[in-house]
């Protein structure tokens, strides 16, 4: 690709898909603090927010070969970028980077696409489960007890919360086992394995296993022997159906094309807002620690508050180079305190 950005400054920051419906999140939570160049494939359609804020808006089609040129001060990417072609622009321009979209696999190969390119500027790879959010209140806990020797994290995904095409294309990967640690070794797991039930706040939520980012990456980063992502529905039916899908193969036999809809369909909700619920359990030669995060503004908004602390992180005086993750950063009491100001409240449980 012939994109040509290059770092200034004082240029805006632009949020890729930034009128989406994580983008439009972020966009909202940043226009006070800096100025905003939004992208996506339809400008037309981001021209109202982009008024609204004071921001700009302009074409960018990362499927599209016609070329992008632009001087931000930082990038942050909402939407999938499957071809690491922002990644790949943003380093070669020095310009600091958050993502907060990738699953595991792709945020590996970002992680080597921008090594290998030797940045001169941060790049953040904040997608453990909404936007590093679980990455950075885990880290928390860990600091409380000295260090972890196992995480668990069980998600309560409530049906009738707004959610972006993009959030769901994990769906695309419940038919496929992945690695992760596992008392210190590596160990394969079957998405929607290992159902269990969990007390998340004041719901008893039946939750399965499923493949992100933070169980590779807590392991490398905090030194932490077992991570174990689980989520499950608002609705136990909805989860139980989710289940007996996997049961009868679906997730396998359903993986190609043909059947895309169908599997997104499963988690994909166009509703009007729900309430974000995660529950992380940390154990360790300290103790135990538990607590529930909630956002009653949705999964969106959670996702984009993990974007906005990724771009107070990668526009931070002294900031390091190079590929890092949000639970490494500095500041993990401020970052909470953020988080709180915005009405994300984390609460310890029994």
């Amino acid at each position: 690709m012939s994109d040509l950005l290059t770092h200034s400054p004082l240029g805006p920051v632009l949020i890729v898909g930034g009128y989406g419906t994580v983008g439009s999140a972020l966009a909202r939570l940043g226009a006070p603090s800096w100025p905003l160049l939004l992208t996506g494939r339809n400008p037309a359609k981001g021209q109202e927010l982009a008024t609204d804020l004071g921001a700009t808006v302009r074409r960018w089609d990362l499927n599209s070969p016609e070329p992008f040129s632009a001087a931000p001060r930082a990038i942050v990417s909402t939407v999938n970028d499957p071809d690491d072609r922002v990644v790949r622009a943003a380093v070669r321009g020095g310009i600091p980077y958050v993502d907060v979209t990738r699953w595991t696999s792709r945020m590996l190969r970002a992680a080597t696409t921008a090594s290998l390119l030797q940045p001169t500027a941060p790049v953040l790879l904040s997608s453990g489960w909404m936007g590093g959010i679980v990455n950075i209140v885990a880290a928390s806990l860990s600091n409380e007890l000295g260090g972890a020797d196992s995480i668990e994290v069980a998600i309560r995904y409530d049906v009738k919360d707004r959610a972006g095409v993009d959030s769901v294309d994990f769906m695309d990967r419940l038919g496929q086992d992945y690695e992760v640690r596992h008392a210190g070794a590596a160990a394969i797991v079957t998405p929607l394995s290992d159902a269990r039930w969990a007390n998340i706040g004041a719901h008893r939520t039946l939750v399965a296993r499923l493949d992100t980012p933070e169980q590779l990456t807590l392991p490398l980063t905090l030194g932490v022997d077992s991570v174990a992502t689980r989520i499950g529905f608002s609705s136990n039916v909805s989860s139980r159906a989710l289940l007996a899908a996997k049961a009868v193969g679906f997730f396998r036999w359903g993986s190609g094309p043909r059947f895309t809809g169908l599997r997104r369909s499963l988690l994909y909700s166009p509703g009007h807002g729900g309430t974000a619920m995660i529950r992380i359990d940390a154990h360790g030669p300290g103790g135990n620690r538990s607590v529930v995060v909630t956002d009653p503004a949705g999964q969106a908004h959670l996702t984009a508050l993990g974007g906005y602390l990724g771009l107070q992180q990668v526009l931070a005086d002294g900031a390091a180079t190079g590929v890092t993750f949000p639970e490494i950063r500095p500041d993990i009491t401020d970052a909470l305190a953020v988080l709180q100001a915005y009405n994300v409240k984390i609460v310890h449980a029994a």
